[in-house]
């Protein structure tokens, strides 16, 4: 397992790796530009030769992309549509000039409007960003929260990744905190086991490509998204350490988005206590096998 951090790519995007390596990272996490606003952040190749050469030379294996908050690739809004598919195009270019591993996006919210119609916008314009890039994956996350956020369920997921046509560049960034609190029990190793299977049967696990390793403020299935310090909320250390060794999920990239107090960045402590719990897990599930 690729346990990281997300890091900040302020000064440029060779120093996201320098602060992957100061985290004790294995994989990293970055935002290809301000996360709440439109504006890109037009990079150079030789800013992407930069990155890739530092990043060869660090210790670490994967970096993924977060897309930016304020795409909604489901908005009826045309002004909304033009900039989300332009955001997300961005994304996935910045993607391929570093090599990174997928752009993890919301697909979008309906926001009132009907549910299939919704879906079906999303997906016409996560195609029109494919077409408009060359081979960065695009990664789903699922999600929690009100106002009809796509993707709560493996269902939605599913449905997505089929109005895209099963195209090979679309995967899945399964978030631990947004599956608690859509209802997914996933604190013990019998109801992890069950979520993962249903995911396999609906979705399939070759489409798990990233993980994210969040703790919840919400209980379960309170549909709500609110992150907390890892082991300090409703999953606790022992549902992370549960999460954390899943053996289905090696070698993914599983990062972590909020660090030990709120709203704070991630640094080489959360890295560590990752590490620990991913241990514990093991030895857990090695005593009961």
């Amino acid at each position: 397992m690729l346990i990281g951090a997300h890091v900040s790519t302020a000064g440029g995007l060779a120093n996201a790796v320098e602060r992957g390596v100061a985290s004790e990272s294995d994989a990293i996490q970055v935002f290809n530009q301000s996360p709440r606003m439109w504006r890109p952040t037009n990079y150079s190749d030789d800013d992407y030769a930069s990155f890739r050469a530092v990043f060869g030379e660090s210790p670490m294996q994967q970096v993924v992309i977060h897309a930016v908050y304020l795409i909604n690739c489901a908005s009826k809004e045309a002004e909304i549509r033009k900039k989300s598919i332009a955001s997300l195009t961005q994304a996935l270019r910045v993607g391929d000039g570093i090599g990174a591993g997928g752009v993890v996006l919301h697909a979008g919210a309906r926001k009132g409007e009907p549910h299939a119609a919704s879906m079906k916008r999303a997906a016409k314009a996560i195609a029109k960003a494919l077409a408009g890039s060359e081979s960065c994956p695009i990664l789903l996350e699922n999600t929690a929260g009100t106002n009809g956020p796509l993707g709560r369920n493996f269902d939605e997921l599913a449905d997505l990744v089929g109005l895209l046509d099963g195209d090979p560049r679309v995967g899945i960034c399964l978030d631990s905190c947004h599956l608690l609190a859509s209802g997914f029990e996933i604190r013990t190793p019998e109801a992890l086991d069950a979520v993962v299977e249903e995911f396999d049967s609906k979705v399939g696990l070759d489409r798990l490509r990233c993980l994210h390793l969040n703790d919840s403020k919400i209980p379960l299935g309170g549909n709500r998204d609110r992150h907390a310090p890892l082991g300090k909320g409703e999953i606790g250390e022992d549902g992370l350490a549960v999460f954390l060794s899943d053996p289905r999920f090696e070698k993914l990239p599983t990062l972590i988005e909020t660090g030990a107090a709120d709203d704070s960045a991630p640094g080489k402590a959360d890295v560590r206590l990752a590490r620990k719990l991913r241990e514990r897990g093991i030895a857990a599930r090695s005593q009961t096998a």
